[in-house]
């Protein structure tokens, strides 16, 4: 089951294809439970079936924050090392991938969270970015994973690779995140087979294609989950990023006008172009 945002209402999309608006929530109101799956298909069997509405969908999100996990593949673990190893920082991604403790930051207000076909942006400090397709947690504000989204974890590697604590500023800016197209809510736990895909085009030109199975996530949802949890509350609910694999190699950065395409199965494409903030 898959439930979409848009300007005119939440829809509620089944396994078979029929399409139910729900205008009687709001996002928060409708997505913020314990047992959502259950609800839904309760909900939605008192409602008309309609046809595909064909709309231009929001990000999956109102007043939630975003929140990311880092070092959770090996790849992510090698290529942080390897960008921060001139500074000194190298030792503390090999520290944190092998550590209790994981690695987890503040990723993005939902201003700063853009939807499918909208504008990402790179940093204009910056001369190294790339994205970073990520399974995306939504946990309801009890902490109970409810749902599952497509996320981009924009980076700037240059500044990170700088100096560790220079994290927040190469990650957190203005467009730094995108979520979407849609918030899965399966009957049960995405499997560990699902697959994250991304591409990287420069006008019809493929510059980067990979994919992975989230099998090789060193952590667990769970713990990732139990440690976000552990000092904080989310009164409306929270996404997470749960890190990334998928990493362009060194001499790659983006570009203006680049299109990123993330599918994840089960979930859909989450495709965005890439823009930069306008200098002032």
């Amino acid at each position: 089951m898959k439930v979409y945002r848009s300007r005119e209402a939440n829809w509620v999309e089944d396994s078979l294809g029929n399409w139910y608006a729900i205008r009687d929530f709001s996002w928060d109101e409708l997505v913020n439970r314990r047992e959502l799956h259950s609800y839904l298909v309760e909900h939605i069997a008192t409602l008309p079936a309609m046809a595909d509405p064909m709309l231009t969908w929001l990000a999956p999100l109102v007043r939630q924050e975003v929140w990311a996990a880092g070092v959770t593949y090996l790849r992510s673990k090698v290529a942080r090392m390897e960008e921060s190893q001139d500074a000194g920082g190298g030792d503390f991604y090999d520290r944190v991938y092998d550590a209790e403790r994981p690695e987890i930051f503040f990723k993005a207000t939902p201003e700063r969270t853009v939807g499918p076909g909208e504008v990402v942006h790179i940093r204009r400090d910056s001369s190294w970015n790339v994205p970073e397709p990520e399974l995306t947690l939504f946990c309801c504000s009890e902490g109970s994973i409810e749902g599952y989204t497509v996320g981009n974890d924009m980076s700037s590697r240059s500044i990170e690779g700088e100096n560790p604590l220079y994290l927040p500023q190469a990650k957190s800016y203005n467009r730094s995140a995108a979520l979407g197209p849609c918030l899965f809510v399966p009957k049960l736990p995405i499997s560990l087979e699902t697959v994250i895909r991304m591409q990287i085009l420069r006008g019809e030109v493929l510059l980067y294609e990979d994919e992975v199975a989230i099998s090789q996530m060193k952590r667990s949802l769970e713990e990732l989950t139990t440690y976000l949890f552990r000092e904080c509350t989310f009164v409306h609910g929270v996404f997470l990023m749960t890190g990334t694999c998928l990493v362009p190699p060194d001499d790659f950065t983006l570009a203006v006008n680049d299109r990123i395409k993330i599918e994840i199965d089960g979930i859909g494409i989450l495709e965005n172009t890439v823009g930069i903030a306008a200098s002032k």
